[in-house]
């Protein structure tokens, strides 16, 4: 038997309905098939996040992996692909992968050596206090991951980015407030600049603090990916609303793009495109009929158009 974390089944029931709950319901029996047929043995407690159940193992041979299940869909079914072409080059190893499921086996990040296997314990990069460390260590991260070509058949950043221009309209007959409805224009114009050329390199789309951890090879590794194919200025959000403060979107935004040495212009554009992709996916989800921007969207919007 493994242990399903309440919060995990009550997400994916909030987010998937029905699916969610199937895929809950075949936990138990998905965790057996695959521990019987990659020769596993559990030596820890179940972990999560909002989507995936992952169980500490240990394979035949002794070494220390986990086994991650998850709901497959447009964004999971797109992440062993991305760990296949990285190679474990600044990410997490793909060690095994069932397509029909996207269930995987991953290399174990827990502890500091080999030798502690999988007794170690998680160390994620939102704990370095030090603000300009952390952000240096996912920037020089992110750099590498995008350093190389997407794979065919992944999103497109150029199709994500002609959806959302199609929404802004509705969206913005939904906003009351006039400033707020004047920043989403903004941010829409910014992304029509630069819709005509969206970019090929592979993208991590989600590398926040809590998406890096310390590993064994190196000393911080991706996990997680949600990959597409575009611009690195897309990918460069989450690390500025990550742990938020207002007075450092600003040498964030700075010091990312200069690690990646990317145009300030095209990389302003595509991180208002992220501020636009988010208030777009808060209004139509609208708690309890609220139509208005998160401050913290708007702040860096704000800040990356100089008001």
């Amino acid at each position: 038997m493994i242990d399903i974390p309440e919060e995990l089944a009550a997400s994916q029931v909030r987010h998937n309905g029905e699916e969610g709950r199937a895929f809950i319901a075949a936990l138990p029996g998905r965790a057996t098939e695959f521990l019987e047929r990659w020769s596993l043995r559990p030596t820890g407690p179940s972990m999560y996040g909002a989507a995936s159940l992952v169980l500490p193992v240990e394979r035949a041979d002794g070494t220390a992996a986990a086994l991650k299940m998850q709901l497959l869909d447009e964004e999971s079914e797109g992440e062993p692909v991305a760990l296949r072409v990285w190679g474990g080059d600044g990410a997490v190893q793909l060690l095994e992968h069932d397509a029909e499921t996207g269930t995987m086996l991953l290399e174990w990040l827990g502890g500091t050596s080999q030798a502690e296997g999988s007794g170690g314990e998680l160390r994620h990069l939102s704990s370095v206090d030090d603000d300009r460390q952390a952000v240096q260590i996912l920037a020089e991260l992110l750099a590498r991951l995008t350093a190389v070509p997407a794979p065919p058949g992944l999103r497109r950043l150029g199709d994500i980015a002609a959806a959302m221009l199609d929404d802004v309209p509705q969206a913005l007959d939904a906003l009351e407030d006039a400033d707020e409805r004047r920043l989403l224009a903004d941010c829409a114009a910014a992304v029509r600049e630069v819709a005509g050329e969206p970019g090929d390199r592979l993208l991590h789309w989600d590398l926040h603090f809590d998406n890096v951890l310390a590993g064994v090879r190196e000393p911080w590794l991706a996990i997680d990916p949600k990959p597409l194919a575009g611009d690195p200025g897309f990918d460069l959000m989450p690390a500025l609303w990550n742990r938020f403060d207002a007075s450092a979107v600003r040498w964030r935004f700075d010091l990312m793009t200069e690690v990646l040495g990317l145009d300030r212009e095209r990389a302003r554009a595509w991180t208002l495109g992220r501020v636009l992709q988010n208030s777009l996916w808060a209004l139509e989800d609208g708690v309890d009929g609220e139509q208005e921007l998160s401050e913290e969207q708007a702040e860096v919007a704000r800040v990356l158009l100089g008001r």
